[in-house]
């Protein structure tokens, strides 16, 4: 990860951040990517918001809205990469995870970003170069890509920074 000292040199206007995501009710993973015109990728931040499984829904959401809303704040991504809903095997539990995206969304929207969906699938395939990666792999590529020491932890994280990592590679840009 780039020290903070480094952030603000880095975080010029021939520079741009995408700010990539992995929703979720109880851990939402992020990442903050800079991409540099000259071509250069590095992390400036990745981190997770956890909500309380004993505080409603509706409060969990605001919670992963503020959350979202201060990362934007602080870092003024181009853009944002969102992970689209897995469809799995519960119903409910996609459903739950859609209330969680829509705060993302939102969050994203209301600074006009640019909002990019990514299915897991397509993440996995453009930072590991296969859709059926496991979390580790993607983890270690990650790391790989970004010349980090170790991987970002926890796995979340590193989710949310794939997602920021696969909107560089597959756009070129981090804006588009």
């Amino acid at each position: 990860m780039v020290s903070s000292e480094d952030v603000t040199q880095l975080h010029r206007k021939d520079s741009q951040a995408v700010l990539g995501i992995d929703p979720g009710t109880a851990v939402t993973g992020y990442g903050v990517v800079l991409r540099r015109e000259e071509g250069g990728l590095y992390l400036l931040e990745c981190g997770v918001i956890r909500t309380s499984s004993k505080e409603p829904l509706p409060f969990r959401i605001r919670e992963i809205f503020r959350g979202i809303q201060g990362i934007i704040d602080r870092f003024e991504p181009g853009s944002v990469a969102v992970e689209d809903v897995f469809q799995g095997k519960n119903v409910r539990s996609a459903l739950t995870l859609g209330h969680a995206r829509g705060a993302i969304l939102l969050a994203a929207a209301l600074q006009d970003l640019l909002i990019a969906e990514y299915s897991p699938r397509e993440i996995k395939k453009a930072v590991v170069g296969t859709g059926n990666a496991t979390k580790d792999q993607v983890a270690y590529m990650v790391q790989r890509h970004l010349r980090l020491k170790t991987p970002p932890a926890p796995t979340d994280a590193a989710d949310g920074v794939a997602a920021a990592l696969c909107h560089c590679l597959v756009t070129g840009s981090p804006t588009g």
